[in-house]
């Protein structure tokens, strides 16, 4: 079997508020869709999608985003003005340099050094 991976799913109350953090965190364009659906496409990688769903999220993601950037702590600093949060602190080891977030929903991401 050749399988090939077309989307991430993130489950969220508010698809078309957070399509829009997300469009913004990778300049894409949003897409509002039916059914209350938003996604937005990432060139060369899957689709990023959003899906409504009636409960807010209560536990830690147990699959999260590492999202490469050239400077961890710029990028950290325009996420959290888009409306993410920081969690903890600017972690640097032997592989490089990582920024635990949330979006604005709470969904878990880093922000990664290339």
């Amino acid at each position: 079997m050749r399988a090939q991976l077309r989307q991430i799913v993130v489950d969220c109350r508010q698809p078309r508020v957070l399509v829009r953090f997300w469009a913004a965190l990778f300049d894409a364009e949003p897409v509002d869709r039916a059914r209350g659906w938003s996604h937005l496409e990432l060139p060369g990688l899957a689709r990023l999608a959003f899906q409504p769903v009636p409960e807010t999220k209560v536990v830690k993601n147990r699959l999260h985003l590492d999202v490469a950037v050239p400077d961890v702590e710029s990028a950290a600093t325009a996420a959290v003005a888009l409306g993410a949060v920081r969690v903890g602190t600017l972690v640097t080891d032997d592989q490089g340099a990582f920024q635990t977030m949330h979006d604005p929903e709470g969904n878990e991401f880093c922000l990664v050094s290339e």
